[in-house]
């Protein structure tokens, strides 16, 4: 039940909505207003012909489709805050990106404030508990998305480029030091122990892999470079939280936007029927297929989609080269949607080795 009369532009709206097949009450526009997910109604018109903004009804369709009675509409609305781009939708996704980020611990029943940050064998103790905590509330798909798709591929005689990565991002082997890192950061599990982790995971015929990594880890660290640099986990979860809560409003609705949008695109080819089996050929060629759309690319409605999205923001934010490598995916993507683009032959293999995923 409304708490104030509809206004006229109100009542335009919930008719325009209509015309499109959308059924919206006044309610709805006053929850989506105090919500921010639409602006305030003095900004819906077009100012040359004071009719409301073609933005404006879309949004309103698109919230209408997400609005069902007792459930959330989850990241979407991360998406029109991001959009909008002010200092007050800006606060609200900083506070959900955070509200995302502490959940695997609310779960847990782990208060972050309490986690011991020293280097005693009583700090070690208490961190190695917290770490069994999380995991007993953790749950490891048999597969990813890599995997998925590649048995389903395999059951229809369809070829795919060869993995070149582990066959499973959620490999048990893997969990744990990912645990140790969100509790303890590098200080806990130093980098030679994740990269034993990310060996123990990988098919025989692919540990070599471990060693060309081993390599370059090696050549960026005698040119005086630090090859953790910007790994988000570094300082395990607080350091996550305060990237977000330090990070400038403006990037950070940039960097939504960006990653929002190519998991809305990757969705939609992965849906999509024709030349499937090329298209997925072409993602996969791409380091950013190993990097990102098989690991968070993918954002179900829900807490997994805000989980895969608060993952990709916060590569977006600190791996350096990310951001344009995201870009120049988004762009292969926007070209595989384009009705007359043609099937795609997969490339060569330059047999580059892929580096385990920051975070």
């Amino acid at each position: 039940m409304t708490r104030t009369a509809p206004s006229a532009l109100d009542l335009t709206l919930i008719a325009q909505a209509a015309e499109l097949g959308r059924k919206i009450s006044p309610a709805q526009l006053e929850r989506w207003r105090a919500r921010a997910w639409l602006p305030p109604t003095e900004q819906w018109t077009d100012p040359h012909t004071a009719s409301i903004r073609r933005d404006i009804l879309h949004r309103a369709a698109r919230l209408a489709d997400a609005s069902t009675p007792g459930r959330s509409i989850s990241w979407i609305g991360w998406t029109f805050w991001a959009i909008d781009d002010t200092p007050q939708t800006a606060s609200r996704l900083r506070q959900a990106l955070i509200t995302t980020l502490k959940r695997p611990f609310a779960r847990a029943g782990i208060d972050i404030t309490r986690i011991p940050t020293g280097q005693s064998k009583a700090d070690d103790k208490a961190r190695q508990e917290l770490v069994r905590q999380l995991l007993d509330t953790v749950r490891a798909p048999r597969r990813d998305l890599d995997g998925t798709l590649r048995a389903h591929a395999l059951d229809a005689d369809v070829v795919l480029p060869p993995p070149r990565s582990v066959p499973n991002v959620f490999h048990r082997s893997l969990l744990t030091p990912g645990a140790r890192l969100l509790v303890g950061g590098l200080d806990d599990v130093p980098p030679e122990e994740l990269l034993e982790a990310w060996h123990n995971a990988l098919p025989p015929a692919r540990q070599d892999m471990t060693e060309r990594i081993r390599n370059s880890h090696l050549r960026a660290a005698l040119a005086g470079q630090d090859p953790m640099a910007g790994f988000p986990l570094a300082y395990g979860l607080p350091g996550l939280i305060r990237i977000v809560e330090e990070t400038d409003d403006r990037l950070l609705c940039a960097a939504v936007r960006a990653c929002t949008k190519a998991s809305a695109t990757l969705a939609m080819l992965m849906l999509r029927p024709a030349h499937d089996a090329a298209v997925l050929a072409r993602l996969m060629q791409e380091e950013m297929w190993h990097q990102w759309a098989r690991v968070t690319g993918i954002a179900p409605h829900g807490a997994a989609g805000e989980a895969a999205l608060t993952a990709s923001t916060l590569h977006y934010l600190t791996v350096p080269g990310w951001t344009d490598d995201l870009s120049s995916y988004q762009e292969l993507m926007d070209s595989l949607l384009t009705p007359a683009a043609e099937p795609c032959a997969p490339r060569p293999d330059d047999d580059h080795p892929s580096t385990p995923p920051a975070g």
